[in-house]
């Protein structure tokens, strides 16, 4: 789904501001948040108190942290060049780290153009700064500009730089601004699949632009075949053609659901493929749900407990399966399936920037809250409060 390319770059990799007043205040007007204030969950369980959750990320990339502060820190490109290199073909956490670098880069760049502009309103330059000093700006994404640059037979610049060029379309309030950025994009994309054949990470970008610039059917379809060749169990690339399908794109929730569910059926030991109906049902709740039996239906119910089987087929550190969990979190407190819940906090506590989280607005306020609700239910039941 296209919420969670989003949240890997621009809610989550380079740091979402979080202002522990605003939270109090959405915990206060909410009564689920409410109760995240009436009921402790750090005590006796050894979970992360809420002001320490890391919302910069679904789970922890080390490697990608440091090098991107090294890279903003210093605008050197070589940091993170030399990451995506040592990433090599493990294309599902490249895709990952690229949407990340991309996006770092996106709203660097923002950050940037917004001290400019404020800096102009003040002294009537129109954000212009006449400074010579090297210090005098903030930092612009200058790294990014400069790798691509300099290296543009880097396959991995120009994937970030595609993605990059993605995020600032969609950025882009001027719908003609918006579509010349977009096959701006799409021409970088299918320059770097040019560097670096066997490598999945720029039709991925290009499954997202499918949306985006009204691909036919048969275009997308032949996009699509390329990734299965390259990939064909690429749990990103699933996520990112699943909009192309779904109501809010091309498609419709029938079409996103058997997209979803064909891919499941298909996929082989080891895969967090079978959790893939969990995100379509996602992308398809209605806007206001005031049925409490929606999430304890037949459906949702077999979407839950695949998802639950796809985790726990794969590798604790499968560069998805944070994604996964934290969407089971979610639909496992609403439909009060309290003890399941407590199993899949257990092994995402920590960090918090995945959707649903970040659909919130404030990701730590929002996951905290499921918290409390989780610990609620499962205390409720009988349940013990025993660390994990």
């Amino acid at each position: 789904m296209e919420a969670l390319l989003l949240l890997i770059a621009l809610a989550a990799v380079f740091g979402v501001v979080v202002y522990p007043a605003m939270r109090r205040r959405k915990l206060r007007q909410d009564g689920a948040r409410g109760l995240a204030q009436a009921v402790d969950p750090t005590a006796g369980y050894g979970f992360v108190p809420a002001d320490e959750l890391d919302v910069r990320l679904p789970g922890p990339d080390r490697e990608l942290v440091e090098a991107l502060e090294e890279a903003q820190r210093t605008q050197d490109w070589q940091p993170v060049a030399h990451l995506l290199a040592f990433t090599g073909d493990e294309y599902e956490l490249r895709w990952q780290r690229v949407q990340s670098l991309a996006g770092a880069a996106a709203m660097e760049l923002a950050r940037s153009r917004e001290h400019g502009a404020a800096a102009g309103a003040d002294t009537g330059t129109g954000g212009v700064s006449f400074s010579k000093e090297p210090g005098a700006g903030v930092p612009d994404a200058r790294w990014l500009r400069e790798w691509r640059a300099r290296q543009p037979r880097d396959h991995g610049g120009a994937q970030v730089y595609a993605q990059f060029l993605v995020f600032q379309a969609l950025a882009e309030s001027d719908p003609d601004s918006r579509r010349i950025i977009l096959e701006e994009a799409r021409n970088v994309a299918r320059d770097a699949a040019k560097l670096a054949p066997a490598d999945p990470t720029p039709q991925l970008t290009e499954l997202t632009l499918a949306r985006h610039l009204g691909y036919r059917e048969a275009d997308f379809e032949s996009l699509w075949g390329t990734v299965r060749r390259l990939a064909p169990d690429h749990m990103g690339a699933h996520l990112a053609a699943l909009p192309y399908w779904s109501a809010r794109g091309t498609g419709s929730k029938e079409q996103a659901d058997a997209f979803a569910r064909a891919a499941a059926a298909q996929a082989p030991e080891g895969s967090l493929l079978a959790a893939l109906p969990l995100f379509a049902a996602y992308g398809h709740l209605p806007e206001v749900n005031m049925v409490r039996g929606l999430y304890q239906s037949e459906e949702i119910g077999k979407a839950i407990e695949a998802a639950e089987y796809a985790v726990d087929q794969v590798e604790d550190d499968h560069p998805v399966r944070p994604h996964v969990l934290h969407l089971l979190v979610w639909f496992l407190v609403r439909a009060e399936r309290y003890g399941e819940a407590m199993e899949a906090l257990a092994a995402v506590d920590g960090h918090v920037g995945a959707v649903p989280w970040v659909d919130e607005g404030d990701p730590a306020a929002a996951y905290t809250a499921y918290r409390a609700l989780a610990v609620a239910g499962w205390e409720a039941a009988g349940g013990a409060r025993t660390p994990h």
